[in-house]
């Protein structure tokens, strides 16, 4: 071959390497265009769930946040978060929880039902006065943080600005409430972003049949024929005695009690005078287990006032799993309503075995019955002895 064939074939061979490199660009960005979403924005693959885009959602401060659905790594911060996500199935999705979840071991049901999230690394301290960790959410590289309680708007505006990371506020309502609707909107909130709605609609939809339910079995019962009952030991920043009460008591209100703090035509958490519970006297008599040492310690010093108590006399003193442990465990607070309803309403819960209650309630929330781990830290469903016979 002449040198001349020889050039014009190298330089032939060229052009059309050129020629292919430049299709396979083309290919490449006409593939890109046709993933864009409506909003022009390109989807993302991710593992598992196919394509992931940005969408923008309203959290529950208001505020617009862009964030990537689904998210694939999240972590959960402040009270009552990281229970949000369990609830709606999205511990897998999880990179690392606050130091408090790990090390506290008692009185919140998701830890016994997933021990698995404690080998995560720590993004925090944990706790309600507790401030973000940025440097420690930076490090697991999460999507999105969901948060509750520990920021307002501005602060979440600050911790997303310096973090690059989407920050996302829940709430389940004022601390000590039980407001369905700030839980149910979060729980909406938490399946939309990790891509699990059908489930966060399940939940939902079980607690009201399940609220429906406790009410409409006291339905039609006047509160004169209704005994009067109390709840004491209620913990409130720390473990309390029987002074310790709330008007308008969850798992009370469920059923339609006659609870005698609501007297006072306040809600909330409240701290009575001991003369006031004497005045009252109620027929039934509830200690929160969480504070039940307390005020067993309190009856050995004072017998005198526990036994001129109607319900220590009669025997009518029942224990309650506390359901308040950085902020409402809802698996609890229904449960606790089903054993009120069975001690206060007898033969409207016939039905009802306040334990297999309690494992249905706890298996259908958190895929796992932990009554038993529970019962085990705090005593269960059961009477209790204030008095020596």
């Amino acid at each position: 071959m002449s040198r001349v064939l020889l050039k014009r074939s190298v330089w032939f061979l060229s052009l059309l390497l050129v020629g292919l490199l430049l299709a396979g660009c083309s290919a490449v960005k006409t593939a890109n265009e046709g993933n864009k979403s409506e909003t022009g924005k390109v989807a993302v693959s991710t593992q598992g769930t196919g394509n992931s885009e940005m969408q923008t959602i309203t959290d529950l401060v208001g505020r617009e946040v862009n964030v990537k659905v689904p998210a694939q790594r999240i972590v959960a911060l402040g009270p009552g978060s990281l229970r949000l996500v369990a609830y709606a199935k999205g511990t897998d999705l999880v990179v690392g929880i606050e130091d408090m979840e790990k090390k506290v071991p008692t009185g919140r049901p998701y830890m016994f039902a997933y021990p698995e999230l404690k080998a995560l690394p720590t993004i925090g301290q944990g706790g309600i006065d507790t401030v973000p960790d940025e440097e420690a959410l930076l490090s697991v590289k999460p999507d999105v943080i969901f948060i509750a309680y520990l920021v307002d708007k501005a602060k979440a505006d600050k911790l997303q600005k310096k973090t690059g990371i989407p920050v996302v506020v829940l709430s389940y309502g004022p601390l000590a409430t039980f407001n369905e609707e700030e839980i149910y909107r979060s729980l909406e909130l938490v399946g939309k972003v990790i891509g699990t709605e059908q489930r966060a609609k399940e939940v939902i939809n079980y607690v009201k049949k399940s609220q429906e339910d406790l009410r409409e079995r006291t339905k039609g019962i006047a509160d004169v024929d209704k005994p009067k009952v109390y709840v004491g030991a209620l913990g409130v920043k720390g473990t309390q005695g029987i002074e310790s009460t709330q008007a308008e008591y969850p798992p009370f209100v469920n059923i339609g009690a006659r609870n005698v703090v609501d007297e006072t035509g306040k809600s909330g958490s409240l701290m009575i005078e001991r003369e006031k519970l004497v005045s009252w006297d109620p027929d039934i008599l509830f200690i929160d287990e969480g504070g039940y040492s307390k005020v067993l310690a309190d009856a050995q010093k004072n017998p005198s006032f526990y036994q001129a108590l109607r319900a220590v006399k009669n025997g009518q003193v029942y224990g309650q799993i506390p359901y308040n442990f950085y902020t409402t465990n809802i698996d609890t607070a229904l449960a606790d309503s089903y054993y009120a309803g069975k001690v206060i309403f007898p033969e409207r819960f016939q039905d009802i075995d306040p334990v297999k209650k309690s494992e249905e309630i706890y298996t259908f929330l958190l895929g796992k019955p932990v009554y038993e781990q529970m019962a085990e830290d705090y005593g269960g469903f059961k009477k209790l002895e204030l008095t020596q016979p």
